[in-house]
C-alpha cells in the first residue's frame, strides 16, 4: 500500500536540513570539540556552575544572548529527539550530526540534575547579559546559576527536561545502551521531582524568569508531558494511569504547541497509542487523544471552519506574539507526524472538520506550503534561513554572529563596545548557517534589521522541529511515500 504525496522538486531539502543542524553548533556554550564545523565560534562559558560549586559548562544559548535558559533548551531537546525518532531513517550521513546536537543537550542536562532534589534551571543574569552586546566569548556579566528545590520548585523546567532525556533515552537506545539506560534513569528521577514538589519556577526564581521564559499556561501540561514520553520509552502502566488521571486538569486548547504550551503535542504524541488496535489502551478509552488531535488539525488547516490560527496573503501560518516561526515550524511537525500516524487506519485516517474531510495527505500538503515558505517560496523571494538560496537576512538580531570573530578581531570586545557593531549598517560579518529568523509579519513584510529582534531573531525552538520536517520532505522529494 502507498500513501501519494505530490511532492515537487522545489527546494534541496537534503541542503536546507545539513544546514539547520549546523546552526545549534552555532549555538553551543562550553569547551568546543575538534569537529566543530562553525569555526568563528570558540569556547565560552567555561565556569559555568562555579558560583554554587557544580560543573555547569555546556548546553546551547538559546537565540541571540548568553544566558543559558534551561526550560527553552529542554524543549528544543526534546524535539530534536522526537525528530530522530520519527524521520532519522531519512537524514543518512545528518543523522550522526543530529544525535551530536541531541548529545550536546542531554550530557549538559545530567549535570543540571546530578544533584538530587535539584535541578539546575537556568545560568546568567538575563538583566545584567541583555544590558551588553558581547561575544559569548568575551562575556563578562555575571553568570549567575539559578536552581529550582523542593522549598522553590519549578515543575515545568523540570518536568520539561524529564520529557527531553526520556526522549533522547529511544534516540540512543540502538547503539549506546548504557547511556540510553542512565538518561531513562535520571528521567524518571527528574518527573518525580517535578511532580512531587508541584509549583512554577516563575513564582520560585521570578524576575530571573520572566518576563523572558515564564510559564504562562501553568506546569500541568508538561508534567502529562514528560509522562507521556516516560511511558513511550518505558510503556510502564504507571505513566499511562498518570496521564489518563490527569489529563482532564489540562485546559482544552488545540492549536497550542511550543516551549510553553504542550497541548497538541500531548494529542499527537499519545493518539498513535490509541489508534494502534493492538494495543489493550485502545479499549480502555478510545475518546481520549485522537479526538483532540484531530482538533488540532481543524485548528490549523486553511479551509477548516474552525481553524483558530491565521494566514499571511502569502501563505505563511501566523499566531499572536514575537518569533512567529516557532509556530510554523512546530504545528507544521504535528501536521506531518500525525499524517503518518493516521495513514494506514482505514476509515478513521479521515480527519473530519465539520463538513470539510481532511485526508492524510492534506496534511502533508500544509506542512510543505509552510516549509517551502521558509526556504523562499514567498511574496519577498526570501529564504528565512541564512545560508539557503541566494536571498537570506544578513542583519539578524545575534551577537556572535553580528560581532567580528576572535580569529578576526582576537582583543577583547567590551560591553559598550560592542554597541557600535549592532548599530552597524553593514551586514553580519559571520554566518550563523542554518538559523531560522522569526520571519515576516502578518503581511508578508520583512525588515532586515538587527534591532527588529522580534523578526530577526533567530532561536534553538525554531529550528529544532524543521529538522524532522526537512528530512520526512528530503525522503519523499519526487517519489511517493511507502506506507
Amino acid at each position: 500500500m502507498m500513501m501519494v504525496v505530490n511532492v515537487a522538486n522545489s527546494h534541496d531539502y537534503g541542503e536546507a536540513l545539513t544546514k539547520s543542524l549546523l546552526f545549534f553548533e552555532g549555538q553551543r556554550s562550553g569547551k568546543l570539540p575538534p569537529s566543530q564545523r562553525i569555526t568563528w565560534r570558540k569556547d565560552s562559558a567555561l565556569l559555568d556552575g562555579f558560583d554554587l560549586h557544580v560543573d555547569l559548562v555546556g548546553g546551547y544559548y538559546d537565540a541571540e544572548d548568553n544566558v543559558k535558559f534551561h526550560f527553552p533548551m529542554a524543549y528544543t531537546t526534546t524535539m530534536l529527539a522526537w525528530g530522530v525518532l520519527e524521520f532519522g531513517e531519512f537524514m543518512g550521513s545528518d543523522l550522526q550530526h543530529a544525535y551530536e546536537a541531541i548529545r550536546w543537550a542531554t550530557d549538559y542536562f545530567l549535570k543540571a540534575t546530578s544533584v538530587p532534589g535539584v535541578v539546575y534551571a537556568q545560568v546568567g543574569d538575563p538583566y545584567g547579559d541583555h544590558k551588553c552586546w558581547e561575544r559569548p566569548e568575551d562575556m563578562d556579566t555575571p553568570r549567575t546559576t539559578y536552581a529550582v528545590t523542593e522549598n522553590k520548585p519549578g515543575s515545568e523546567v523540570s518536568a520539561e527536561i524529564a520529557a527531553a532525556l526520556a526522549a533522547s533515552s529511544m534516540v540512543f537506545y540502538g547503539f549506546d545502551r548504557r547511556y540510553s539506560k542512565l538518561l531513562l534513569r535520571r528521567a524518571s528521577r527528574v518527573f518525580l521531582f517535578a511532580d512531587k514538589f508541584r509549583g512554577s519556577y516563575k513564582d520560585g526564581l521570578g524576575p530571573a524568569v520572566c518576563p523572558f521564559y515564564c510559564s504562562g499556561n501553568g506546569y500541568q501540561d508538561e508534567l502529562i508531558w514528560a509522562a507521556a514520553w516516560l511511558h513511550k520509552a518505558t510503556k510502564a502502566t504507571y505513566y499511562w494511569n498518570y496521564v489518563t488521571r490527569n489529563i482532564h486538569s489540562v485546559d482544552s486548547v488545540f492549536a497550542e504547541f511550543g516551549w510553553d504550551a504542550k497541548h497538541a503535542g500531548i494529542n499527537i504524541l499519545l493518539s498513535k497509542v490509541i489508534m494502534s488496535m493492538h494495543s489493550f489502551y485502545f479499549v480502555l478509552d478510545s475518546s481520549l487523544f485522537r479526538p483532540n488531535a484531530d482538533k488540532f488539525v481543524c485548528s490549523v488547516l486553511p479551509e477548516s471552519p474552525t481553524k483558530s490560527v491565521t494566514y499571511s496573503p502569502g501563505g505563511l501560518l501566523f499566531k499572536q506574539g514575537g518569533s512567529n516561526m516557532q509556530h510554523a515550524t512546530a504545528l507544521s511537525f504535528l501536521l506531518i507526524v500525525y499524517s503518518r500516524y493516521l495513514y494506514g487506519h482505514g476509515n478513521i485516517s479521515i480527519v473530519h472538520c465539520d463538513n470539510v474531510a481532511v485526508k492524510p495527505s492534506r496534511l502533508i500538503q500544509v506542512a510543505k506550503g509552510q516549509v517551502d515558505y521558509i526556504l523562499g517560496n514567498n511574496p519577498s523571494g526570501m529564504s528565512y534561513m541564512v545560508g539557503y538560496g541566494n536571498k537570506f537576512p544578513r542583519y539578524i538580531h545575534h551577537r556572535g554572529s553580528s560581532l567580528p570573530s576572535i580569529d578576526q578581531h582576537p582583543e577583547h570586545i567590551n560591553c559598550d563596545e560592542g554597541r557600535s557593531y549592532f548599530a552597524s549598517n553593514q551586514p553580519n560579518p559571520n554566518l550563523l548557517i542554518g538559523a531560522i529568523v522569526g520571519g515576516p509579519d502578518i503581511n508578508d513584510s520583512y525588515n532586515d534589521s538587527r534591532a527588529d529582534f522580534a523578526h530577526s531573531e533567530p532561536t534553538t525552538y525554531i529550528n529544532a522541529p524543521v529538522v524532522g520536517i526537512l528530512a520526512y520532505f528530503k525522503s519523499v522529494m519526487g517519489r511517493v511515500e511507502i506506507g
